[in-house]
């Protein structure tokens, strides 16, 4: 009782300095303008939040105020649960400097009360907890993890490269995998393929990939299809991609996947690694400017110039490198943040622990995307690699 009588009096000298408006009056400002904060925690918020509202939890309040709402000027309302821990954020953003707060009195079911809009979709208390250091990044937030939530990137190969950025992709909360890979798990891969283990030798790679990425994010959903990508299948293997990541081992299917990129205007994550060296870039055909994997090998190499890691050999740590690269990558795509590596060739030395960019520029004579290029078929382009 002691108790409640302190948070009673607490309350009552809190409304004497602090002004409360009502929900109504709340929609009416924010529509106007204002700044409204749903001060729950994410779980409270993960079944619906004021349209409009910024969430942050009256915990972060002090820690990410100034980076959301930098301008201590504007109009401020703080709402809760129903009217209470809003008076404290409210006073709170007071002592921070914030010179026109107010409360809503109710709170979030006053508004509800009152049918004002809903916006629907948030987190819910597993995903608030698994992805809290996405949630206090201003620019992932909540909206930023609903993106990954909802988006489908394609994994072409489940080896070297494909380990590291499934690994990552899944960790960060990239709702659906699709994995394509026809191999199985050797104990040769284990020095570099991480998302393998040794008692999984012998299994379908994709298989031995679902087992490690469920393990570590059983809220992901992936889709295994076990077969090379072929010029017959290919455009159903990247049907519904948000983003396409290429791990392939071999030119062939580089440029098929390239041409069905290009076709299907699908963002592709280039990376390829030798034995010492690797290197990244972002073929976007969604962009008129964007170069694409024939602008920097028009033709293929022959095997003795470009041998694959079972002839040449590669640092077991170098795919690791490469693939967090080609996953950060994704990630920015899928998020609309930073630069991606559009037109930008990120080479990587391991030796000489150096990065090198080399400007990449759409080549206009260029057989997949130049103006004169002429699309023929995926089964011919496979034809002229194989052939190579």
């Amino acid at each position: 009782m002691a108790v409640a009588n302190t948070r009673d009096q607490l309350l009552a000298g809190l409304r004497q300095h602090i002004a409360e408006v009502t929900v109504a009056a709340a929609a009416q400002e924010l529509a106007q303008g204002a700044v409204l904060i749903d001060v729950r925690d994410d779980a409270e918020r993960a079944p619906g939040t004021p349209a409009g509202a910024l969430g942050i939890s009256r915990g972060f309040l002090e820690l990410r105020i100034a980076e959301q709402v930098p301008d201590r000027n504007c109009r401020v309302l703080a709402l809760c649960g129903s009217g209470q821990r809003s008076l404290f954020a409210a006073e709170t953003l007071q002592r921070l400097g914030y010179a026109d707060v107010a409360s809503v009195a109710g709170g979030y079911a006053a508004w509800l009360a009152a049918g004002l809009p809903v916006q629907r979709g948030g987190l819910d208390a597993d995903s608030s907890e698994r992805y809290s250091r996405h949630l206090l990044l201003p620019e992932v937030g909540v909206e930023g993890q609903s993106k990954l939530a909802a988006a489908r990137v394609v994994l072409i190969g489940a080896g070297g490269l494909g380990s590291p950025a499934a690994l990552y992709l899944a960790a960060a909360g990239v709702g659906r995998l699709r994995l394509v890979d026809d191999d199985r798990v050797e104990r040769s891969n284990l020095q570099r393929q991480v998302l393998h283990a040794d008692a999984r030798v012998g299994m379908r790679k994709t298989e031995s990939a679902r087992i490690a990425l469920l393990a570590l994010n059983p809220r992901i959903e992936l889709e295994l299809v076990n077969q090379r990508l072929l010029a017959g299948s290919v455009e159903e293997c990247l049907a519904g991609a948000d983003v396409v990541i290429d791990g392939a081992d071999n030119f062939p299917t580089r440029y098929l996947l390239d041409a069905a990129c290009r076709q299907l205007r699908l963002p592709l994550v280039y990376g390829a690694i030798h034995r010492f060296t690797g290197q990244v870039s972002v073929f976007d055909a969604r962009q008129p400017e964007s170069p694409c994997y024939r602008c920097l090998f028009p033709e293929p190499p022959s095997a003795a110039e470009a041998p694959n890691c079972a002839e040449a050999g590669v640092l077991g740590v170098l795919p690791g490198t490469i693939g967090l690269l080609q996953a950060t990558e994704a990630i920015k795509l899928i998020l609309g943040l930073g630069s991606p590596l559009t037109g930008r060739l990120l080479c990587y030395d391991a030796l000489a622990a150096s990065f090198r960019e080399l400007r990449l520029r759409r080549d206009p004579a260029c057989p997949g995307c130049g103006a004169d290029a002429l699309f023929t078929g995926y089964e011919d382009i496979a034809q002229i690699c194989a052939n190579a």
